[in-house]
């Protein structure tokens, strides 16, 4: 099988923030095609979960969100910060700073690509059990962040009915489902 991978002959920064940094390449294709413009967005790794406190409900949180100008329904997450040791510390982290919850035990789900046609990072996705408050939540000053408690069934009933618009973390309900079920707690 031959590679379909692109050469990058060149990397021009445009612009580069906290939150968002945009470049611009010029690569080559195997069969020498050059392409140029060829825009990328650069973000730190983010994190997510779907959290599960010890009476069995989930952890979901409202949020607004600026990009579709709309309050949703989301499950825990965030970027991962340049000091984060790895993903799983970030999402503890985050799960602190969101939710006031610490968890017993913290399942790895994988990683996805957001938009891996665009953007380079990964999303990586995790299952927290065991969860207690033993905190309130400590939010960035721009997160308002109300916490709600579901039970699974109901939160399945928002996957089936389409209620849940935040993609990357559809996904990681639709995993965190799937381990559920092969650990049978479902």
């Amino acid at each position: 099988m031959s590679s379909l991978d692109w050469k990058t002959l060149e990397s021009e920064y445009l612009f580069k923030d906290n939150w968002l940094t945009a470049r611009r390449d010029k690569c080559v294709t195997p069969q020498g095609k050059i392409v140029s413009p060829y825009y990328v967005l650069e973000y730190n790794d983010w994190v997510n979960c779907v959290a599960i406190a010890d009476d069995g409900r989930v952890i979901m949180i409202r949020q607004y969100r600026q990009g579709i100008g709309k309050t949703i329904l989301e499950i825990p997450g965030g970027t991962m910060d340049n000091t984060d040791p790895d993903p799983e510390f970030a999402m503890r982290r985050e799960l602190l700073e969101e939710t006031g919850y610490a968890f017993e035990k913290l399942i790895p789900l994988g990683a996805v690509a957001p938009n891996p046609a665009s953007s380079n990072n990964l999303t990586h996705m995790f299952l927290a059990t065991g969860g207690k408050k033993v905190q309130e939540q400590h939010l960035d000053d721009n997160e308002e962040i109300e916490i709600v408690m579901m039970e699974m069934e109901d939160v399945e009933e928002l996957l089936k009915e389409n209620k849940l618009l935040q993609s990357l973390h559809v996904t990681c309900l639709f995993y965190a489902l799937l381990k559920l079920k092969e650990l049978q707690i479902l």
